[in-house]
C-alpha cells in the first residue's frame, strides 16, 4: 500500500495538514536534541522529510539513517536528499542514508545511536510495544526516543471536525488520488492508535524516563519524548 501511494505521499500530506506537517517535524527533531556530530535514527521515514530535519541539526559531522519498509517510499526519500543537498538545505559534512528495515527487528546495534525518531508511522507497527522498545534498544543510554503522531480530540469542536474530515473528506481526497482504500485506512490506523497518556505508558515500560508529551493543533497532533534510562 506505501509503495502504491508513495507518489502522492508528499502532495496528500500537504492538502490534508494545510502544509503544517512540517512545522510539527521540526519540533519532533528539536525534541531529538541530537548535537553536532551525533548519530540519529528515523523510523518509518516515508520521503524522508523528518530524516532531513535531524540531518540539519547534526551538521557538521553528523549521520542520519532513514529506514522504512516501503522500497518505493526509500526511493523518493534519496531523490530529496539529492535535491536538498544540491540546494544546500542539507549541508554536505552529514551523511544522511536511507535503508530497508522492518521497525520490529531493526538492523543495528545497541547504543548505535544518540537518538531515534519516528513520524506518522508508530500507528503502522504491527506490535506497538515491540516498535517502541527496538527504538529504545538502538539509542544510547540518555539519548532520546520521539514519537509524532495524529492524536484524537477527546471532545468537540475537534473531535467534530476530526470525525469530518476522516469519515467525509479524507476517503474523498484517495479516490481523487487513486487510492481510496489507502486513505480511508488512515483514519481506522489513528482510530486504533493509544491517546497520548497510554502512549507514554508504553514508552516507559520500553524503558524511557522520564516521558513527556505536547499536545498541540488545537488537539490533533501530540509529540511524545523520553529518554534511554541508564
Amino acid at each position: 500500500m506505501f509503495d502504491r501511494i508513495a507518489g502522492v505521499y508528499d502532495r496528500m500530506n500537504a492538502v490534508m495538514t494545510a502544509g503544517l506537517h512540517h512545522q510539527w517535524r521540526r519540533r519532533a527533531a528539536d525534541l531529538a536534541a541530537v548535537a553536532p556530530g551525533g548519530r540519529a535514527l528515523d523510523i518509518a521515514t516515508g520521503t524522508g522529510d523528518l530524516a532531513l530535519e535531524l540531518a540539519r541539526r547534526v551538521t557538521p559531522g553528523g549521520t542520519v539513517v532513514g529506514a522504512d519498509f516501503s522500497e518505493r517510499m526509500l526511493e523518493l526519500a534519496g531523490d530529496k536528499a539529492a535535491a536538498a543537498r544540491r540546494s544546500g538545505a542539507v549541508p554536505g559534512d552529514v551523511s544522511v542514508r536511507f535503508e530497508s528495515a522492518n521497525a520490529l527487528a531493526l538492523p543495528y546495534a545497541d547504543g548505535e545511536f544518540d537518538a531515534a525518531t519516528v513520524g506518522f508511522g508508530a500507528r503502522n507497527f504491527s506490535d506497538l510495544d515491540r516498535g517502541i522498545a527496538e527504538m529504545v534498544r538502538v539509542v544510547r543510554p540518555g539519548g532520546r526516543v520521539v514519537v509524532l503522531e495524529i492524536t484524537t480530540p477527546t471532545g468537540p469542536p475537534l473531535s467534530t471536525f476530526l470525525d469530518l474530515w476522516f469519515d467525509r473528506l479524507i476517503p474523498v481526497l484517495g479516490r481523487l488520488a487513486g487510492d481510496a482504500d489507502a486513505y480511508s485506512y488512515l483514519p481506522n490506523s489513528v482510530r486504533r492508535f493509544p491517546g497520548p497518556e497510554a502512549l507514554a505508558a508504553v514508552m516507559g515500560r520500553a524503558g524511557l524516563q522520564p516521558v513527556r508529551y505536547i499536545i498541540t493543533a488545537g488537539g490533533i497532533i501530540a509529540l511524545h519524548v523520553g529518554e534511554v534510562a541508564p
